[in-house]
């Protein structure tokens, strides 16, 4: 492991860190690497009944790293094991809770939704801006994000990539538990030790349950956003906007 996620499992809560707060918790290839073995030694973890997914500094997470992207760790990100991140599609027993602090954009609104319960902090904010820079929310965000709010909603964010507000968040039942700003981690924490309160087989089978009615067609759904990846991603598009977005510029798109 890179070091750039943390696990500290106390109280039956494990909670994993995004770690790379600098670069807003941007996943590249070593961060998607360590998320995968954190989600498997919390898996394996006898003492944990249920997790919380955090982000250190003042993120939770930007989405991919577009430097790693850009520098060839496209596939290491988004088609890991697990897919993206090494996490949205990770095949989990025990409960999963996203403390989000500061924002959850793009990869890290997928990474969110993978969770099954979100806690987010007063002013927090969640988007899917993927479009603005030549590419599409290839993890799950659009269908995941349609699940949970209502779905005119939902493909309006993705379409205009604007953000959503926690409050916002709240009221449309994509948010469980608003929390005073800095305190996302202890209200996901209370939270998950709420949960863990109760019989564990009853958890599991109660996770297994919803998941097999929420993810069934996950595999159908993922399988067709794999399939539209590479016309886009290959387009003089996709070029321009992470680079224009690394300028700080306006892209100038070609449509093609």
């Amino acid at each position: 492991m890179s070091g750039l996620v943390q696990y500290e499992a106390r109280d039956g809560v494990a909670v994993l860190t995004l770690d790379r707060p600098e670069q807003r918790n941007a996943v590249n290839a070593a961060l998607a690497a360590d998320l995968r073995d954190a989600v498997a030694r919390f898996e394996a973890d006898d003492a944990a009944r249920v997790g919380v997914l955090a982000g250190a500094g003042r993120v939770f997470c930007a989405g991919m790293d577009l430097k790693a992207f850009l520098g060839g760790e496209r596939d290491a990100i988004l088609f890991a094991e697990n897919r993206f991140a090494g996490f949205v599609d990770a095949k989990r027993t025990k409960p999963m809770i996203a403390a989000v602090n500061g924002a959850a954009l793009a990869g890290g609104l997928e990474i969110a939704l993978a969770c099954d319960l979100i806690v987010a902090e007063e002013g927090a904010v969640f988007g899917l801006p993927e479009a603005g820079i030549g590419i599409f929310a290839v993890a799950g965000g659009p269908f995941r994000l349609a699940r949970r709010i209502p779905p005119g909603r939902a493909l309006e964010l993705a379409l205009t990539g604007a953000s959503l507000g926690a409050e916002e968040a709240k009221a449309l039942g994509l948010v469980n538990r608003l929390a005073p700003k800095g305190e996302a981690v202890a209200v996901a924490r209370a939270l998950a030790q709420e949960i863990g309160r109760n019989a564990p087989l009853g958890v599991s089978a109660t996770l297994r349950l919803t998941h097999a009615a929420l993810l069934e067609r996950d595999a159908e759904l993922f399988a067709l956003s794999e399939e539209l990846w590479p016309a886009v991603a290959a387009s003089r598009d996709a070029e321009e906007g992470p680079r224009a977005f690394a300028e700080k510029r306006t892209p100038k798109w070609a449509g093609q």
